[in-house]
């Protein structure tokens, strides 16, 4: 019982960020199947990420569990290499295997739409296994709740930005070289700063009430762009 409400509440914000981007491709939406398929190829990715993150944590003795951290910079060092490249890294490779043969990728939306149901995968193969982390000392709902709230909008952020600008490059409208480099540094600079700020918090006491107020107005910034980002594109479709 007790692991169908860690499912539960780990899925359910997942399926609610897709549901709300999917309702909005209203004149022409995507084959049920690819959007499952994308979901599954988002799920792939968390693994996939690890590949790289796992073994460089091991050599650099770098760990994104730390409890403290002796400096910002070791804070962002941790963020950037550990987390944003190699997740981000992991994302935009199951895109790009995604759409490569997809047919019914003909729209200005759909690269926000594919890249959030990967995006959603990624999030809740990560949301069950941190929630699953919580089961034996009974931290498991506080968590689910803290992601709902932040990690699971992020990741819906982070994959709004690599399909704003993978469609502005594959359809066209903006083919310059920093477009194309976009479609992963826009992500992992967002990813980057959001994880880096929150890493940050555990220096000291000082940074740690300094960094909430500045988490909070960045995670309100990417929102702010993430609507700027979808609106546009579904005003172009």
């Amino acid at each position: 019982m007790q692991l169908s409400l860690v499912l539960l509440s780990a899925l359910t914000p997942v399926v609610l960020l897709m549901w709300y981007i999917i309702k909005k491709d209203k004149a022409h939406p995507e084959p049920t199947k690819w959007l499952v398929r994308a979901f599954v190829y988002g799920v792939i990715s968390a693994p996939l990420s690890m590949l790289v993150s796992v073994p460089l944590g091991t050599i650099t003795g770098m760990n994104l569990e730390a409890e403290t951290y002796h400096s910002i910079s070791e804070a962002f060092a941790d963020a950037f290499l550990l987390a944003a490249i190699p997740e981000e890294a992991a994302k935009l490779i199951m895109l790009w295997l995604l759409l490569r043969n997809n047919p019914h990728f003909d729209e200005h939306f759909d690269g926000i739409i594919y890249a959030v149901c990967v995006g959603m995968g990624f999030a809740g193969a990560e949301n069950v296994l941190y929630l699953a982390d919580g089961i034996d000392d009974g931290t498991w709902l506080n968590i689910g709740i803290s992601r709902s709230l932040f990690a699971v909008p992020a990741h819906f952020l982070f994959a709004v930005f690599m399909g704003y600008y993978y469609s502005l490059h594959y359809f066209g409208i903006d083919r310059s070289l920093k477009t194309k480099a976009m479609i992963l540094l826009a992500p992992i600079l967002a990813h980057g700063i959001y994880d880096g700020i929150l890493f940050s918090m555990k220096v000291d006491e000082l940074l740690a009430s300094l960094g909430m107020i500045l988490f909070i107005l960045f995670f309100n910034k990417l929102k702010e762009r993430g609507r700027e980002r979808i609106r546009e594109l579904a005003q172009e479709s």
